[in-house]
């Protein structure tokens, strides 16, 4: 068994993280590059995730390389697991990034977003973790893990459909866990806080709410994206080995108070 600092490096492990050509994706994949491990960039832009690819690999000193594939389409998620796998192996390290928000009243909710909101958030993790679980099952080890959210377990108007993807992202782990634990595959996932990111720009610029933040995160702040890192690198290395089926909130503690 691999001990102390030793247990989180993860040399000579691939890594595949979905939606990682900007925002909290870019931040871990970099995480698990300065980690050791060679990443895969995924995105939509085959340019601008080329273009992550290089400056990670530019500041992390690690090969990265990328890879452009419709994560809600299966037989797309199919073909670019495949491709990955022909090129670099089996993935030792899935992390079910992608994700996008809607907002509106639930009355006025459209069954395009909503539809939109489950095949992004839900159905692509199913289909990930499907697919890259079966080269995983058959070495016997593998690392999956989910990015959920604190709305995995609190609410707020105007993201209902959000919210249910999130708290389905908790049980889906779970399931993952009953299903490849036995396959020695641990699967864990990450609930982040309020994260200040391109996306949430300007939420952050909204002093209002902001302010309301900043109120209800015992820690006082915004998150950082790379307040994330530890936890991921964590979950995807060997010091995890005997966790799963878990959600670690890294949130500031807004879970845990009211």
């Amino acid at each position: 068994m691999v001990t102390g600092t030793a247990a989180f490096d993860l040399t000579g492990r691939t890594a595949l993280v979905t939606g990682s050509s900007q925002g909290i994706g870019r931040t871990l994949a970099e995480g698990l590059a300065h980690a050791g491990a060679t990443v895969i960039v995924h995105g939509r832009d085959a340019a601008k995730a080329a273009r992550t690819a290089e400056e990670i690999a530019a500041v992390s000193a690690r090969p990265v390389f990328s890879a452009v594939f419709d994560v809600t389409d299966p037989a797309a998620v199919d073909a670019g697991v495949t491709a990955i796998e022909a090129s670099h192996g089996v993935v030792d390290i899935l992390v079910n990034n992608a994700g996008i928000q809607r907002r509106a009243p639930i009355t006025e909710f459209s069954d395009e977003d909503w539809d939109d909101i489950v095949r992004t958030n839900l159905s692509s993790a199913f289909y990930l973790s499907r697919r890259v679980s079966r080269g995983m099952v058959a070495r016997g080890s593998g690392k999956i893990v989910q990015i959920g959210s604190v709305q995995s377990q609190l609410a707020r108007p105007g993201i209902a459909p959000y919210a249910a993807t999130k708290g389905a992202i908790v049980m889906l782990t779970k399931g993952l866990c009953a299903d490849l634990a036995p396959h020695g595959i641990q699967a864990n996932a990450v609930a982040p806080g309020y994260f200040a990111t391109e996306l949430t720009q300007p939420l952050v610029n909204d002093e209002q709410f902001s302010a309301w933040v900043r109120g209800r995160t015992p820690a006082g702040r915004w998150g950082d994206t790379k307040d994330l890192v530890g936890a991921l690198v964590f979950l995807a290395s060997s010091a995890s080995d005997f966790v799963n089926g878990q959600t670690i909130y890294v949130d500031g503690g807004m879970t845990a108070v009211v």
